[in-house]
């Protein structure tokens, strides 16, 4: 009896801690007016929810939801093919090579980014969206290239030597083989990396501004402008494909894959 009133105390203690942020920002969302010391709005409505469809936010929702589909296709096109080689072929100075797809997040990343931004300006990418795409793909093929390499490391050789055997060649193996297989793993590096550029902030802000608009960088400056609703309102609208994205990714990402990590 005490164990399970201790477990029902702590479920209850962990959706406050996980439930209550989110209820300010759903009052927050509808609050047109709310001033100390009351407890509650003293006025809701829908003012700050039409003010937030009619401006920015759209433009912004669109533009992150294209950055994130262009650099989530370009860096399964880059990594895909590296991350088999990486997995199968015994390449000289792989841990470097790896390792320098770590660098990006070995650093802090505003150093990191303020140089990036300096070389995108120079070649004119700055302030655009070529840029972004750049700029989130520095610390999207982080992701992307060890994930998916431990992804097929976990498939297990011998079936492509298997099929190699029967007359079907390296390249017909990886396709009927190794990628099937590895179709769960790669689903779930893509969530990885889309969910990644969707959020990313620091990059787009440096590259993009004032140009470029994401969700995150219109909720920066909704914040610093303390429109605390319309910050709400696109915190709100942010968090919702991430949690659906979040359950996928549970769904698609298997233990054997994660075990592989320390064999790459």
């Amino acid at each position: 009896m005490v164990r399970r009133t201790m477990r029902m105390a702590g479920v209850v203690l962990a959706g406050m801690v996980i439930f209550l942020p989110l209820s300010s920002l759903v009052i927050w969302s509808f609050a047109e007016k709310w001033y100390w010391p009351h407890l509650f709005p003293q006025q809701t409505g829908l003012f700050y929810w039409a003010k937030v469809l009619q401006g920015d936010l759209l433009r912004a929702l669109t533009d992150g939801f294209l950055i994130a589909v262009v650099v989530t296709v370009l860096t399964l096109v880059i990594t895909i093919p590296l991350a088999y080689v990486l997995a199968r072929l015994p390449i000289p100075f792989k841990p470097l090579i790896l390792m320098v797809f770590l660098l990006p997040q070995a650093f802090p990343q505003l150093p990191v980014f303020v140089n990036s931004t300096t070389l995108l300006y120079r070649v004119n990418l700055g302030g655009k969206l070529g840029g972004v795409v750049l700029i989130h793909m520095v610390g999207a093929l982080v992701f992307a290239v060890w994930t998916m390499t431990a992804v097929f490391k976990s498939v297990p050789e011998a079936l492509e030597e298997a099929a190699i055997n029967l007359g079907a060649s390296r390249f017909k193996a990886f396709f009927s083989v190794s990628l099937p297989l590895a179709t769960p793993g790669i689903i779930a590096s893509t969530l990885l990396v889309f969910l990644y550029s969707l959020d990313e902030f620091t990059g787009t802000l440096l590259v993009g501004s004032p140009f470029v608009l994401t969700l995150p960088v219109y909720m920066y400056r909704t914040s610093v402008g303390y429109e605390l609703q319309v910050a709400s309102i696109s915190a709100l609208m942010l968090m919702l494909p991430g949690i659906v994205l979040l359950v996928l990714l549970e769904r698609y990402m298997k233990s054997e894959y994660l075990s592989m990590f320390g064999r790459i």
